[in-house]
């Protein structure tokens, strides 16, 4: 029966190392099972998203490729319609002569424009001149369109005080086309004088056959682009012409890169899958055959265990000393036996120290190792530290344990610690001393500082503490990496210790930033003295990489016994004096004064009033209007936003938005702004808009995106309607991060200014690559060119707006003459407080209100007569 025990166990010991090998390996391939679904359902997901997003782009280029046909066709009618040799030839008499011979309105409608259809009504709304594919022919408008145009033709009526042309759509004969109709006017031409009929009417007819659509279609990367059938009228990719698609409707075919990936992707998954399988096979195979291959050894174990055993007694307390090398020596204190590993790590011979006394080989600083192993009653688990030279003459420190053997000696482990010894020491050095630059740290500044200030500095002789940080040192570490940074930060650290004497501190407590302790200065010009030598010692040149390196420094300083007697109330006291100085200019040094910390508790009174004035609607917006110059009317209003203090009264955006901004409240007044912005401005007439300023730390975070999104939808305002102003900061900064951002907010619709333009270095490029709407010009451009009487500069901006279709507003129109140089520009638009100035919404409300409801009187700069106080009687 004994005999059968080991078979038993052993048949148990297979059973159980095979069953757990295949139990893991597939739980293994369950979980990369589990792996590849999640990834075949995230490629799908993908691939979904995918062709979603790409819908809805190209569902957003079809209608501006519409709203871009529209606005070139309302350009060129308005070119034909409003001009004075027009009028005369076309309404006051028709001159075929004028129109078709020589060519004013004539056959290159057609070849140059593809205009399908020319038409001029009279003021009967009788057809008097038609062409045809360019060619003259005598037919009504009506009959030729199949339809009535009254609605048409009234609309141009409309329009021809404010020369505004009319688009619509309509179908001809299942074909959808374009019309656009303009009142013939005498335009700007004086020696033209207009009777008193009902105007005439100039109409172009653009059909959008085939072939029309698929240019349209290529020039906006619109695929497909076509007339929808019945059957695509469901689909999604579907976009109407006219009032709900009464002149059909336009389909595309998008794009679908979400297919691509799946074609792509799923059969490299499938391709994966099937290797994985494949290899868990060999796997299982292999770790069977391990599985018992081990278990077969377990019996063979189990006989060396008894061998094991002998061994263990023996050595059982050198593992337990867990040593480097093992020694025994006898009564004698003489060496008789030393592990190999004592070559190893003492580089010493073993043949050469078997025999020798241990007194020779190892020191101690409490006496020879013989007394030590002699105490009486002397604890084994206790251990010495020893001193010996190595082979290359350095001083090594082991740890030496001992037990005593029987019949006499002892038997022991030796340690080398000397890495340890050191790695200690570096570590309370490197707890009062600064790791890059090895001066000291706060840790030891505090420890100088405690021990300066027991020994009761006096005014005679007071401590002077010089608090400084770097200037011009963060574009060092963006610009050249951190590597560059550090060598300016040791470079520094040696120019300091090098102006200040023996018995003086100088400590770095972070950063950029360093404290000096002087122990022996008696008058304020010495310390100033010293400020400058720092301050010129720090300016001079660092080479870096053949590159040099310029930095300066602000330093602060406090006195002890004059400004504060404690360690923590000094240091306050020179960091608000630093604060002045970098206040200051930079590049310069501060004594600490009381009314600084006055300052300061100020500042952060501001702060707290301004995170509850945010919640607690004292915050006031003003609009300042905005105006067409070219005939005074009111297009929008500026937003901005004015505090209202219940006991400071009404504080100035300079002096609140910086501290916002440093705060971090810049987010939550911003949020503010916008949604009152849209809120207000979603009562006003939809053809005013409202314009609001970002700050570019709003691009860096907050969510922009959907915080505008937000303020949209509660407001329930147009988002064509709203204007965010921004500066060029934002795309110095990041300015891919920028793109992506303005991208996101074109989609959902509002427009996108640029706020003083011009103020950068590289606008222009700026103006190519986002997504701008338009530009403000800066109002210094505008007091340098009254001054010197030039219109090139703001004429060369208008021209560059319009060359890229951006509406252009000046800022600052302070007098009549800015006014007129702006009209002889041709300035889109235009605000400053000659025009108005910010009124607060009440008051904006009843301008808008009198616009509307009182006629206006005009002058011959098209701006009214009566102030705006008139409106209020």
């Amino acid at each position: 029966m004994p005999n059968d025990l080991p078979t038993i166990s052993c048949s148990q010991t297979n059973r159980s190392s095979v069953a757990l090998t295949r139990a893991s390996l597939f739980k293994f391939v369950g979980l990369l099972a589990g792996v590849f679904l999640l990834a075949c359902y995230s490629l799908v997901y993908v691939a979904q998203n995918l062709d979603r997003g790409e819908e809805v782009d190209s569902a957003f280029y079809t209608k501006r490729a519409v709203e871009s046909l529209e606005k070139s066709l309302r350009s060129t009618v308005k070119d034909y319609a409003f001009w004075g040799d027009a009028y005369k030839h076309l309404h006051t008499q028709v001159d075929v002569d004028w129109a078709y011979v020589r060519q004013n309105i004539g056959t290159t409608l057609y070849t140059d424009l593809g205009f399908r259809g020319v038409f001029v009504v009279n003021d009967v709304n009788r057809t008097v001149y038609s062409l045809i594919k360019g060619e003259m022919a005598s037919v009504e408008v009506e009959q030729w369109l199949e339809q009535s145009i009254d609605a048409i033709l009234d609309k141009a009526r409309e329009g021809a005080e404010t020369e505004t042309p009319t688009t619509t759509f309509i179908n001809v004969g299942g074909i959808p086309a374009l019309v656009a109709a303009a009142s013939i006017t005498p335009g700007t031409d004086p020696t033209v004088i207009a009777d008193d009929r009902s105007a005439s009417v100039l109409i172009f007819v653009d059909m959008l056959d085939s072939a029309k659509l698929e240019t349209i279609g290529l020039d906006f990367g619109v695929d497909g682009l076509h007339m929808a059938t019945p059957d695509e009228i469901p689909l999604v990719s579907v976009y109407p012409l006219g009032e709900n698609g009464t002149a059909g409707s336009l389909h595309w075919t998008p794009r679908k890169p979400g297919l691509q990936l799946l074609a792509l992707g799923l059969p490299l998954v499938g391709i994966a899958a099937l290797l994985v399988c494949l290899m868990t096979w060999v796997i299982l195979r292999r770790t069977t055959a391990a599985a018992q291959a081990l278990d077969a050894s377990y019996s063979s174990l189990q006989s060396s265990q008894a061998d094991l055993a002998t061994s263990e007694a023996r050595f059982r307390d050198v593992v337990e000393a867990s040593s480097d090398w093992v020694w025994e020596m006898d009564g004698g204190c003489c060496f008789t036996y030393l592990s190999e590993r004592f070559e190893n790590v003492t580089g010493l011979s073993r043949d050469a120290w078997i025999g020798a006394a241990m007194d020779d080989l190892l020191r101690t600083e409490l006496g020879t190792l013989s007394q030590w192993l002699s105490i009486p009653n002397r604890r084994p688990e206790i251990s010495v530290q020893c001193r010996y030279v190595d082979t290359n003459g350095q001083e090594r420190i082991t740890r030496l344990s001992a037990r005593a053997m029987e019949g006499g000696g002892f038997r022991g482990t030796a340690t080398d610690v000397t890495e340890e010894v050191e790695a200690r020491r570096r570590i309370e050095f490197l707890s009062q001393h600064d790791a890059l630059t090895g001066l000291p740290n706060r840790t030891r500044l505090q420890e100088f500082l405690d021990g300066k200030l027991k020994a009761l500095p006096t005014v005679e002789q007071p401590l002077v503490m010089l608090s400084l940080d770097l200037d011009r040192f963060k574009p060092v570490n963006d610009l050249l990496g951190h590597a560059a940074g550090d060598l300016v930060l040791n470079q520094v650290s040696s120019r300091l210790a090098d102006c200040v004497r023996h018995g003086d501190l100088v400590a770095r407590i972070g950063g950029d930033e360093f404290v000096l302790i002087l122990t022996d200065v008696s008058s304020q010009e010495e310390v100033e003295a010293l400020c400058r030598r720092l301050i010129e010692s720090i300016e001079q040149p660092i080479q870096i990489n053949e590159q040099e390196v310029f930095v300066s420094a602000s330093i602060g300083i406090a006195m002890a016994p004059n400004d504060a007697c404690e360690a923590t109330d000094l240091l306050r006291y020179a960091d608000i004096a630093l604060y002045e100085a970098k206040a200051g200019g930079r590049k310069t040094w501060r004594f600490y004064a009381g009314d600084m910390n006055a300052k300061i508790i100020e500042r952060r009174r501001l702060e707290s009033d301004l995170r509850f004035a945010i919640k607690h609607e004292e915050l006031r917006l003003h609009f300042q209007p905005r105006f067409r110059i070219s005939d005074g009317q009111i297009v929008g209003a500026e937003a901005l936003v004015r505090w209202q203090h219940p006991e400071r009264g009404l504080i100035p955006p300079d002096t609140f938005i910086p501290i916002a901004e440093e705060s971090g409240l810049i987010l939550s007044l911003s949020d503010w702004v916008i949604d009152a912005a849209c809120r207000s401005a979603a009562r006003w007439p939809k053809d005013l808009f409202v314009s609001v300023n970002l700050s570019p730390s709003e691009f860096k975070r907050g969510n922009l995106v959907e915080r505008v999104q937000k303020a949209l939808h509660d407001s329930g305002i147009a988002p064509a309607r709203v204007e965010l102003e921004i500066t060029e900061s934002v795309m110095l900064e990041d300015a891919p991060c920028a793109l992506e951002l303005m991208r996101t907010l074109k989609r959902l619709g509002v427009r996108i200014s640029m706020d003083d333009f011009g103020t950068g270095y590289s606008s222009l490029s700026y103006l190519r690559t986002f997504p701008f709407d338009g530009l403000k010009i800066d109002r210094s451009f505008l007091n340098k060119l009254v001054e010197s009487d030039d219109k090139s500069i703001i004429q060369a901006i208008v021209g560059l707006g319009r060359a890229l279709s951006l509406t252009v507003t000046a800022e600052g129109i302070e007098t009549a003459e800015h006014l007129n140089l702006l009209k002889a520009v041709k300035c889109d638009e235009g605000q400053g407080f000659f025009l108005s100035r910010p009124l607060e919404t009440d008051a904006f409300n009843l301008l808008v209100k009198a616009r509307l409801v009182k006629a206006r009187k005009k002058t011959g700069d098209g701006f009214d007569l009566l102030p705006f106080e008139k409106y209020l009687n």
